[in-house]
């Protein structure tokens, strides 16, 4: 039996029921380094397989194979169906056979972060990442602007890293061609761990940012507004 299990921020708290069980009914937690990190203080009885960056096709091939004869959870940040492991687990299933494998879902941290900052996500959202690592810039571009010419709340993940400085930047500078400088925005540091923190500020301020890739970028519509010190963007319901 495979779980692919999101476990959220990474915090206790911040994990679903299911997510739980599912840890605990499991022989082997496998995940990338910095999750097993994570979740091994909370499981210290529990056997631990991990690896790094850029090796999911290798955790998921072992996952499925250990899922033939033992219970295995393979841990996804957020939610394992968002730019997690759940498909890839399907495009491989067959290649095992007597794997039974279940999703476990997870809080993605675009509903964590929206949290903290208010109710950013109350109307049509949009999610997309800037990391190129999979997907063709010219796709990202074409996804910013149509998001951003639609009218929907755009949450960014991975934001910016050592490689990508000015990615956060150059995806404003899209949007600022369908929204105001002062569109209302915020980013999140940090969810669920040590150091969290967010900011509501501009569109135009976004644009100056140092975000890293445990950042997430909220970029409001047309109606969202700040109410005392949170990002909230309002759904439409009639006031008495």
């Amino acid at each position: 039996m495979l779980y692919i299990v999101g476990i959220g921020s990474g915090a206790r708290d911040c994990m679903t029921a299911a997510a739980e069980k599912a840890l605990m009914q499991s022989d082997f937690i496998i995940g990338y380094k910095t999750y097993t990190a994570l979740m091994k203080p909370f499981f210290p009885q529990k056997s631990f397989l991990e690896s790094g960056m850029r090796q999911e096709t290798e955790r998921v091939r072992l996952s499925l194979q250990y899922g033939q004869t033992q219970t295995v959870s393979l841990i996804c940040s957020g939610d394992p169906e968002l730019y997690g492991m759940a498909a890839l687990a399907y495009e491989y299933l067959e290649e095992y056979p007597g794997t039974e494998l279940e999703v476990v879902p997870g809080v993605t941290a675009a509903f964590s972060g929206g949290a903290l900052l208010g109710a950013p996500l109350t109307h049509d959202t949009v999610i997309i990442s800037l990391s190129d690592l999979l997907t063709p810039m010219e796709k990202i571009v074409h996804r910013l602007r149509c998001a951003a010419d639609g009218d929907f709340v755009i949450v960014l993940y991975n934001p910016s890293s050592k490689t990508r400085k000015d990615y956060l930047r150059n995806a404003c500078d899209i949007i600022l061609k369908y929204r105001s400088p002062e569109t209302v925005c915020g980013y999140v540091r940090n969810i669920g761990r040590e150091g969290e923190s967010y900011q509501i500020c501009s569109l135009a301020e976004l644009r100056n940012v140092q975000a890293d890739m445990f950042t997430t970028v909220y970029i409001g519509n047309s109606e969202t507004k700040k109410i005392g010190e949170k990002m909230v963007t309002p759904r439409g319901y009639p006031h008495a």
